[in-house]
């Protein structure tokens, strides 16, 4: 384990340097992981651990699209696919990977088959963090742990195969066996996490939330948005507004970001596009901190999470999810970017 220091404050990761896969299959060498779910983590994750060459197996509701996905993907019914109660019961480490609420549906038939000295693990601290709202509180003589990718499943994958990786945190909430760390980064490693660095289940879930309703995903649909509309208004056309409030930053300006830092992106605009923005930011920094303090709070107080299961257990929830896609997708701001895209040079070869 290394440790960085962000201008005073440490924190420890782990490399792929300091635990290759090599010792990440030695550590689990033993074990059988069990990846319930096939949704969102589940395929990405158990794909790499099996190309990694770990002895994977998946759980997952028969008659479903997520089973047929499975088996499209090479899992074998019977032999490396199975119903969650079974996958459950051959597990030495089983990857809780459901939704939040499917994991509360499902937590009776997990916790029954949690036998002494198993594992499990969680890709988010929801679950565990929540407990008074889910009711999965694991027994004392098991395992408890969790790697979180920076990133969805899909481009988890996607890296994998690109020989690259997303950075994972990692988190013990419960060492029964010992062996709890050493398990915990052996399968950080085989799912195909670039670096680990160390968080708590709540941490995670509160950092989570945060930027899923913030900067990951609410807060830019909202900024995005508003550019479009002001631009709109003011006669721009579809094109223009979305190629100056979305294509110009995805395709070129984030590059950069990834690539060497906000400053590096500043200084490789123009001076007119460098003044405009170290003048304007701190006024979007300024009017956009209270509502980023209100959401922490939300998400600190559980409601946010009271919201998440209410809505996301009723059983028209996917037909309620289906209309609130359709209207982004059927807005102006969306349709022009789904042209833009057509447009790109790459899709025209």
């Amino acid at each position: 384990m290394a440790k960085l220091n962000f201008g005073g404050v440490e924190e420890n990761v782990v490399t792929r340097s300091e635990f290759p896969l090599e010792k990440a299959r030695e550590v689990l060498k033993n074990e059988t992981i069990a990846v319930l779910g096939y949704g969102v983590q589940g395929p990405g994750q158990s794909l790499n651990l099996r190309d990694n060459g770990f002895n994977v197996i998946v759980g997952q509701r028969k008659n479903s699209k997520s089973w047929d996905k499975a088996v499209s993907d090479g899992w074998v019914p019977g032999e490396t696919l199975f119903e969650i109660d079974e996958a459950c019961s051959k597990a030495t480490i089983i990857e809780f990977l459901l939704s939040d609420a499917g994991q509360i549906a499902a937590w009776p038939v997990v916790k029954k088959n949690l036998t002494p000295g198993k594992a499990l693990y969680f890709s988010h601290g929801f679950g565990i963090t929540y407990n008074d709202k889910t009711g999965i509180v694991p027994p004392k003589d098991v395992d408890v742990i969790l790697v979180a990718p920076k990133g969805s499943g899909t481009s988890l994958r996607r890296l994998f195969l690109e020989g690259k990786g997303i950075n994972s945190s990692y988190a013990i909430y419960q060492d029964a066996t010992g062996k709890a760390y050493d398990r915990v980064i052996a399968l950080g490693i085989g799912v195909g996490s670039g670096y680990l660095f160390e968080t708590d289940f709540r941490r995670e879930v509160y950092s989570d939330l945060t930027g899923e309703r913030g900067t990951l995903m609410g807060a830019i649909q909202g900024i995005f948005a508003a550019q479009y509309q002001v631009l709109r208004e003011n006669g721009h056309t579809p094109s223009e507004a979305f190629n100056e409030t979305v294509e110009e930053l995805s395709q070129s300006l984030m590059p950069l970001i990834a690539e060497k830092g906000m400053d590096w992106m500043y200084a490789n605009c123009s001076t007119t596009a460098q003044r405009g923005a170290l003048d304007w930011w701190k006024k979007f920094r300024d009017a956009t901190l209270p509502v980023f303090k209100d959401l922490y709070e939300s998400v600190k107080t559980g409601n946010e999470a009271q919201i998440s299961i209410d809505s996301n257990s009723k059983p028209d929830y996917r037909d309620k999810l289906n209309a609130e896609l359709k209207e982004l997708h059927d807005s102006e701001l969306w349709r022009a970017g789904e042209t833009v895209r057509e447009l790109r040079p790459e899709r025209n070869k």
